[in-house]
């Protein structure tokens, strides 16, 4: 399923009600936006890129993800969408949007964040990976002149977010390290007027940009592809070290993140290597950090394997409880009673859910209403715009 619309579907979808943002008259609307189309052979906005350094040679080091690409005059990273102009490296999708929804919190998936709430999610084009499953390939495999994007601005990103009753903003879809400036100043905005953000990321991300992010989010979502260099290098055209760094520092930091892991048939899906990796979270992230095993469907570059076997991820979740995470979840299986928080104390169903929907909800003031025990979350507004000492 994908996760964005592109022109001819938003329009489509629009008249339906289905991807439609229903705003305040006098506001820009999704409507608006898509009927003044994309601005092709237009300059966009340039923004210069806040985390690299200059080099002899008018050449530049971006300092945002591990890569460090090295960049020459008029050239471009592995990401694709800043360049180098004349010594001063600049990102060419500043409040260029590609993708624009009112989303479920679950979806993302975050379960221990505002559950039963909406995030106006949005993405640019672009990413530092190439997941040879990557499920939308369509935005994030491309350059920004390949995408249809649409001029959103921070500040009608916020008023949009606030207009439609959403606690938070959710940049997500492609990869938003790459589309940095354009979520800091953003969340930084939206958090000066009491909104939100969440990043949905792959935790590709170095320590400085990621620690200055951090006090203007309120909860990451990282996809950790897999334990072995090996996946990363061979199926992500990435390292796995950085993103243990980035969980590390997350944890330190004290801001709220759960853990994503796609499990692919023969890939990534040994006892072994679950096992080890569940180890690693106990020992170093602790046994309250939630981690989804989601299932896999064929997709972009590997439509030769099948999608996971339900009993792959049940003995995956099983192996992690084991290991003392408390709370593990089955992801993209409706239905299936591992997408419920259960207490660890007393057992009972503590959020009940389907899919993206809240069936009940036992959480009360941060702990389990049947036996007071507390539940690790973001459960109220307040508590997400908090500042974090």
């Amino acid at each position: 399923m994908k996760n964005f619309c592109n022109r001819r579907e938003f329009l489509r979808e629009v008249s339906s009600g289905v991807c439609a943002l229903s705003l305040s008259s006098g506001f820009t609307t999704i409507e608006n936006l898509l009927n003044a189309g994309p601005a092709y052979g237009a300059e966009p906005p340039l923004k210069e890129v806040m985390f690299y350094k200059k080099l002899e040679d008018l050449r530049i080091e971006c300092e945002i993800c591990p890569r460090a690409c090295k960049i020459a005059d008029r050239e471009r990273g592995y990401c694709g969408n800043k360049e180098n102009r004349r010594g001063t490296y600049y990102t060419l999708v500043y409040a260029q949007a590609c993708a624009v929804h009112n989303d479920p919190i679950e979806k993302k998936p975050l379960f221990h964040y505002l559950p039963g709430t909406n995030a106006l999610s949005i993405a640019a084009a672009g990413c530092n990976f190439e997941c040879k499953f990557c499920q939308n390939w369509q935005i994030a495999q491309f350059r920004p002149e390949q995408v249809d994007s649409y001029p959103l601005t921070p500040e009608q990103i916020v008023k949009m977010t606030k207009d439609q009753g959403s606690p938070t903003i959710a940049y997500t879809y492609s990869e938003p390290v790459v589309f940095y400036e354009y979520m800091y100043d953003t969340a930084r905005l939206g958090r000066y007027q009491g909104v939100g953000s969440v990043m949905i990321s792959n935790g590709y991300i170095k320590e400085e940009p990621l620690v200055e992010l951090c006090k203007y989010l309120t909860a990451v979502k990282v996809d950790l592809k897999a334990f072995t260099e090996k996946f990363y290098r061979e199926t992500c055209s990435g390292e796995l070290k950085p993103v243990l760094d980035t969980l590390e520092r997350l944890r330190k930091i004290g801001i709220w993140f759960e853990i994503v892991v796609l499990i692919v048939p023969t890939l990534n899906d040994s006892e072994k290597e679950i096992r080890e990796m569940s180890r690693w979270i106990r020992e170093k992230l602790g046994g309250n950090v939630p981690v989804h095993f989601t299932r896999f469907h064929p997709m972009y570059k590997i439509k030769n394997l099948p999608p996971t076997p339900v009993s792959t991820l049940e003995r995956a979740r099983k192996i992690a409880q084991e290991a003392g995470i408390h709370y593990v979840y089955i992801g993209n299986v409706p239905g299936h009673e591992g997408e419920h928080t259960y207490c660890p104390s007393c057992k009972k169903i503590v959020i009940k859910r389907t899919g993206f929907f809240i069936l009940e909800n036992h959480v009360k003031g941060g702990k389990c209403s049947f036996c007071n025990h507390p539940i690790p979350g973001v459960w109220e507004k307040p508590q997400a715009i908090q500042d974090r000492k």
